[in-house]
């Protein structure tokens, strides 16, 4: 019988490219890495690996393997689900992540009802990047992730994952209230020589920014980063340059920015592991989730359900269909980007 453990690092190995990166992800050594999969070798009777250069890639019938083995962990999840189901109440950690906006507006409503409907749950929350949702779901680091990804620059789903929509949200170019916004066109392609508030490198939102303007024809002159989304709004405030911002990031207009609706829309899921759907601490959760969502939709009337297109954003004194221009526009291209200075029942 093929061991699990060693069918996850062989899993792994196909998803990260090399042993060192397996064996950080696992906190293992390298050699206990290439230890285990030589194991896995002998306990298969074919060959799963091969030379490639200084590396080590997975042969066709590795390859093969690992889509069995995707199979395999979603199996032990929902088997793990009828378990849990049929214990006398929930308990045990369930580890819940998401990206700040969500944790600010979201997630405190959710933790309510969770501890009120079910206080033997032990819950802990952490922020992170939706970019790094699905490794550390995969690695059990989480259990429950809010993630998220944007229209035009969709995220391939993760075979090893499984999701259940929650949100659909307008972007804003949030610019300075002045100058005054011009009358028509683009409001992005508008912005193309003003200073840019971006995230950082690395992070989605990041991506996205860039994205935008390569569509919009030109690349940014990235003058701040800045992950948190109310810091975005006041460096705009103060007439830094101009950022993008979903409707969740902002519940009330803000003194001196106009937001620009854009064709471009943020798409909020509750991600967890294929075949975990069903685990009653998992389901407790994305019903908790849904109905924190269906009370900030009742007070916010500009976001709808996942789905559904929202209409201009509540107190829309600073909302408006014009875009920005800040002076004479730039050749596309020639703007840049300066260098970046569990237990028992659980999941």
């Amino acid at each position: 019988m093929l061991d699990v453990r060693r069918l996850r690092l062989l899993r792994d190995l196909a998803r990260l490219g090399t042993i060192a990166a397996v064996a950080e992800a696992h906190a293992y050594t390298p050699s206990a890495v290439s230890q285990q999969l030589a194991a896995l070798q002998r306990q298969a009777g074919v060959p799963l690996l091969e030379r490639a250069g200084r590396r080590v890639a997975l042969t066709a019938t590795g390859e093969a393997l690992v889509r069995h083995t995707e199979a395999v962990l979603a199996a032990l999840e929902a088997a793990d689900a009828t378990l849990a189901a049929a214990r006398a109440g929930l308990s045990g950690t369930v580890r819940i992540g998401a990206f700040p906006s969500a944790v600010r507006t979201l997630l405190p409503a959710a933790l309510v009802t969770l501890t009120r409907d079910h206080p033997a749950l032990d819950l802990m929350v952490t922020e992170l990047d939706p970019v790094a949702v699905p490794a550390a779901l995969r690695d059990r680091r989480l259990d429950v992730a809010l993630l998220h990804d944007y229209d035009i620059a969709p995220v391939e789903p993760d075979p090893a994952l499984e999701s259940t929509p929650l949100l659909d949200e307008t972007v804003y170019l949030a610019v300075p209230a002045e100058p005054a916004p011009a009358a028509d066109g683009d409001p992005v392609r508008a912005a193309r020589s003003a200073d840019w508030i971006v995230g950082s490198p690395g992070t989605l939102c990041h991506a996205v920014a860039l994205h935008a303007c390569q569509l919009a024809g030109f690349r940014p002159s990235v003058r701040h980063h800045a992950d948190d989304f109310t810091a975005v709004l006041a460096l705009v405030a103060a007439g830094q340059g101009v950022g993008l911002v979903p409707e969740l990031a902002v519940g009330q207009p803000v003194p001196r920015v106009r937001l620009m609706p854009l064709d471009v829309r943020r798409r909020t899921r509750v991600a967890y592991r294929r075949g975990a759907g069903d685990h009653p601490a998992v389901a407790a959760c994305v019903r908790a989730l849904r109905a924190a969502t269906d009370d900030l939709l009742a007070d916010r009337p500009a976001q709808r359900p996942a789905g559904r297109r929202p209409a201009p954003a509540a107190g829309g004194s600073n909302v408006d269909s014009a875009p920005w221009r800040t002076g004479p526009g730039t050749v596309p291209g020639d703007a840049h980007e300066p260098e970046p200075r569990s237990t028992g029942s659980s999941p």
